[in-house]
């Protein structure tokens, strides 16, 4: 089992900033990739943003250019810089850890609204 851990959400203006973090504990060998997903209210769940355990990335093209994914191997800690917020980036945040022939686990999910 994974336990993920999520933290840094809130309320923030329109143009502002926040970095979440999600810190992975318990079986985490063979964990391949890390990410962030977001479900507004009456949408479904979609991908944010994706680093492999190699680095490579991958983001929705709604946030490229304004959010940031990085991991911190040693702290077993994943980050989401997310820079010039929109109303429509509100949601719930999710981070996520894929193991390989196992599947994905998931955090409780940290509130992100952002103000006009």
């Amino acid at each position: 089992q994974v336990q993920l851990v999520e933290s840094g959400g809130g309320l923030v203006q329109a143009g502002g900033s926040l970095r979440l973090s999600c810190t992975a504990s318990g079986s985490i060998f063979s964990i391949n990739a890390m990410g962030w997903y977001r479900q507004a209210p009456g949408k479904q769940r979609v991908m944010v943003a994706a680093i492999t355990s190699g680095t490579r990335t991958n983001y929705a093209d709604s946030v490229k250019g304004r959010f940031t994914i990085s991991r911190d191997n040693a702290k077993n800690t994943v980050y989401l810089q997310m820079n010039s917020l929109k109303p429509e980036d509100t949601a719930v945040y999710y981070c996520a850890a894929e193991k390989l022939s196992v599947g994905t686990y998931w955090g409780q999910g940290t509130q992100v609204t952002v103000s006009s």
